[in-house]
């Protein structure tokens, strides 16, 4: 019998009984078996300061590299920086080589992944290799086990294409994604339409861009019935439209990435290429409405939106330059200097029930899942803080409130 004892945790679980109690906590064979004041022994003991556990922390947008683009990342070294920043379960973005868009590429992913070490949950993507012309086949992929159908940061432009999408998932209860951006507003732009890029000298997509596709979604949505989440969102107008939505009762979902909760259009000042993320960075407005958002829930769920690019694709010029940071080293941290650490760790572990993904419960006989953190450490992230392959972090040189130890999930502890 495998034992692992944390010593003197403090305990973040609304739902648990022990909620806000200092504990130790024995795990044997993967399953929580003691909560008591004090236990003395185990196989191995766990003993840090200040040690804070709630559920294990959970991302609903993932990107590896692992098939076709290893030099990004692979799925070992993906899933080594996950639970050592604390993550036990995340959906896998489609976005691989080849595209995930049947029910072989869902499989072969399911068979690389150690469901001891950590619960992957694929997304399909929702037409064939991206084309957005031709629906993949979805409900061959969701009985394969994939979660929901994305095609990753591509808009769905053809409305009849998603109405139909809608309308064919709703059969079998399945998931669409589609991501808020109307490409014929915004064009070539690369940066937010603000006061500030203008002055810099970058062309800019309006906020209107998102607003659209996310009028025409909901709209579409309110026809055909189903279920829809839509990711990425950015704009104080997009929350409006979609507090709209749900008080009419539609099945709609979103969540906002953390760069655009932590800074604004003025970031690019600098040129620098890690600050290129899509959707764009936007203003203090925006950034204002969207923690507001979070606070009251009309935003189910934020993302660390972590998407590793090697420096042949990141370290250029800015107009040349791909999109993306990775954010699941510092993704914790980030939300715990927003919010402070009980809505962090909420943020993190709770809100994935929005999307159909149980949790489990820090309570005895309840399955051993659960984040170990330090909220009162401060420290300057930098690049000895990741564990990822690619470096292409948003947030180095930040200063940050907050640690994750490690984590530990059924019998498996990792130590950050």
């Amino acid at each position: 019998m495998s034992s692992i004892l944390l010593k003197s945790a403090k305990i973040l679980d609304p739902e648990s009984s022990h909620h806000l109690q200092t504990k130790d906590i024995l795990i044997e064979n993967g399953v929580i078996t003691q909560l008591e004041a004090s236990i003395e022994s185990a196989d191995k003991i766990i003993n840090f300061d200040n040690l804070h556990v709630s559920n294990g922390f959970f991302d609903s947008s993932v990107s590896f590299g692992e098939p076709g683009f290893e030099e990004r990342e692979t799925l070992a070294n993906g899933v080594t920086s996950a639970r050592r920043s604390g993550f036990t379960s995340f959906f896998l973005n489609p976005n691989l080589y080849p595209v995930t868009d049947t029910n072989s590429a869902v499989k072969f992913l399911q068979q690389q992944i150690d469901t001891q070490l950590i619960d992957i949950k694929p997304l399909g993507a929702l037409t064939k290799g991206f084309d957005g012309k031709n629906l993949a086949e979805l409900y061959d992929m969701q009985m394969a086990g994939a979660v929901g159908f994305y095609d990753f940061k591509i808009p769905i432009a053809d409305a009849n294409l998603f109405k139909i999408a809608l309308q064919y998932v709703k059969s079998f209860d399945g998931l669409l994604f589609s991501f808020p951006q109307d490409k014929s507003i915004a064009g070539q732009a690369q940066v937010n339409e603000d006061e500030f890029t203008t002055y810099i000298g970058l062309k800019g997509m309006p906020s209107l861009a998102e607003e659209l596709q996310v009028a025409r979604d909901l709209y579409i949505l309110e026809y055909t019935g189903g279920k829809l989440h839509i990711p990425n969102i950015s704009t104080k107008n997009s929350i409006q439209l979609i507090k709209e939505a749900k008080a009419k009762g539609l099945k709609v979902t979103c969540s906002v990435a953390l760069p655009h909760l932590f800074f604004t259009s003025q970031k690019l000042e600098s040129f620098d290429s890690k600050y290129k993320i899509l959707p764009p960075l936007r203003t203090q407005k925006d950034a204002e409405a969207l923690r507001e958002a979070v606070k009251t829930g009309t935003i189910d769920m934020v993302t660390c939106d972590h998407e590793p690019m090697d420096e042949e694709h990141k370290e250029l010029e800015f107009e040349n330059a791909s999109y993306g940071s990775i954010g699941l080293e510092s993704a914790f941290s980030v939300l715990n200097t927003l919010f402070g650490v009980e809505k962090a760790s909420e943020l993190l572990s709770k809100t994935k029930t929005k999307l159909g993904i149980q949790t489990s419960i820090i309570e005895v006989n309840q399955r051993a899942d659960l984040s170990l953190f330090d909220p009162n450490s401060e420290y300057i992230f930098q690049k000895q803080h990741i564990i990822s392959k690619s470096k292409n972090a948003i947030f180095l040189g930040e200063s940050l409130k907050g640690k994750v130890l490690g984590s530990i999930y059924n019998s498996s502890f990792y130590e950050n």
